[in-house]
């Protein structure tokens, strides 16, 4: 090897170092508030079942139902292309694959409410009750991958039940057994900052309490209130929340009906794609970029029951907003009812398998150096990677396609997407 050439510089050593000396706190605050994606498995959506209705065949009955209702309006590939305007080389795949989650993993993430969608009159009852069940689930693996429950919110005149019902649950699940890995909690309506650290303090004590780990129960904050996106002075509330949250925030979830209620849309025309919903979700998407908090959008209330022209209108309009808020990064969002199960899952398996074979060709030109039409960057490499890694996780792809086609592993799309992902829980076989 020949002697290597000596370049010309300027500047001391000592410069750099100064220079790096004086950013070394900005570089600790951007590990800290913005140390990326957590590289564990986000659900396609979240399921709100009533504390009160809550019982030990719920996930099993979701999907009983779901499958009926595919198996009633819309029984082959050809009949559920043609309600939702698939192609021909996607309505086998996306139909095969619909059924098959139905059967195997009907629900990815479920919420016990006792916020709104409770009517029950024993709340303590209830609380003990949904803990015992989960704890059950979880052990004799019937569980979805994630299960919680959603609380009454810190505003004052609910404030000391919903302490309560969080204290019963916890409990519960800690006497049969210890918090389990799937764990997530709901804080709805939450308007002031101070309501963030108002539940950051109360999960620390009950750690405390318990002994647990400092640091070991995250929860949801739910944006339901114009004052969350944008406070008296100004400012995005959401940022200031995910701050509150001393990284124990786990996701922002847009509550579709009482956001829009708040701003006097009228009721005809609360949806998730009105100009309101696009304009909070948007401020939440920049609020959370980095944070390793995700973004979920909301739902709709238009049920697929009745006539099978009727559930055909419901679906499609179920499979449109679903298919609008994936091409915006929005890769959760709320099902109320079973029949929405099957629209959600053909509108998450289209959209990864419809872009599939592009995004692992372009995946493995980048990993492999190789030339093409189109030249990507890191972020690119990581961005495709992720899509994959999502379509993996839902069932939409499988890994032995992902590998063909890419020429890699799942270690090796982990390391794309995010130094931090980790060991994701998958369902694809």
């Amino acid at each position: 090897m020949g002697q290597q050439e000596k370049v010309a510089m300027s500047l001391a050593g000592a410069v750099s170092e100064g220079i790096s000396a004086s950013l070394a706190p900005v570089d600790a605050e951007l590990a800290r508030r913005y140390p990326g994606d957590p590289g564990t498995r986000q659900p396609v959506h979240t399921v709100y079942v009533p504390g009160d209705v809550f019982a030990a065949d719920t996930i099993r009955s979701w999907g009983e139902a779901a499958l009926a209702a595919l198996d009633e309006h819309a029984p082959d590939a050809a009949s559920l292309a043609a309600v939702l305007g698939l192609s021909d080389e996607l309505a086998g795949p996306v139909h095969d694959r619909v059924r098959a989650k139905l059967e195997r993993e009907p629900v990815e993430d479920l919420r016990v409410d006792f916020e709104d969608g409770y009517g029950g009159r024993d709340e303590d009852a209830d609380a003990a009750r949904a803990a015992r069940l989960i704890s059950q689930a979880y052990e004799n693996r019937t569980a979805a991958p994630y299960m919680g429950i959603r609380m009454k919110c810190m505003e004052a005149a609910v404030r000391d039940r919903g302490i309560r019902t969080l204290d019963i649950f916890l409990t519960g699940l800690m006497e049969a057994g210890g918090l389990p890995d799937g764990l997530v909690l709901t804080l709805p309506k939450v308007t002031y900052t101070e309501q963030v650290t108002a539940m950051v303090r109360l999960v620390e004590e009950f750690e405390k309490a318990r002994g647990l780990d400092a640091g070991r129960i995250g929860f949801e904050i739910q944006i339901e209130t114009s004052q969350s996106i944008l406070a008296a002075d100004g400012t995005a509330t959401v940022a200031r929340m995910i701050d509150a949250a001393e990284g124990r925030a786990t996701g922002l979830h847009y509550g579709t009906f009482d956001y829009s209620a708040c701003l006097g849309v009228s009721a005809a025309y609360q949806a998730s794609d009105h100009p309101a919903a696009d304009h909070a979700k948007a401020v939440m998407q920049v609020a959370a970029a980095g944070t390793g908090v995700r973004v979920c959008d909301g739902s709709t209330n238009v049920l697929p029951v009745g006539t099978t022209e009727k559930v055909h209108d419901a679906w499609r309009l179920h499979y449109g907003l679903t298919r609008r808020a994936l091409a915006r990064a929005y890769y959760q969002g709320w099902d109320m009812h079973p029949g929405h199960l099957p629209t959600r899952y053909a509108a998450v398996f289209a959209f990864y398998r419809e872009g599939f074979e592009k995004a692992a060709a372009r995946l493995a030109a980048y990993a492999g150096h190789a030339g093409g039409d189109v030249m990507d960057e890191p972020a690119t490499a990581k961005a495709l990677s992720s899509y994959l890694l999502r379509g993996i996780d839902c069932g939409a792809l499988d890994t032995a396609e992902v590998a063909r086609l890419t020429g890699l592993t799942r270690a090796d799309l982990d390391g794309f997407a995010s130094p931090r992902r980790g060991d994701l829980t998958t369902t694809a076989q």
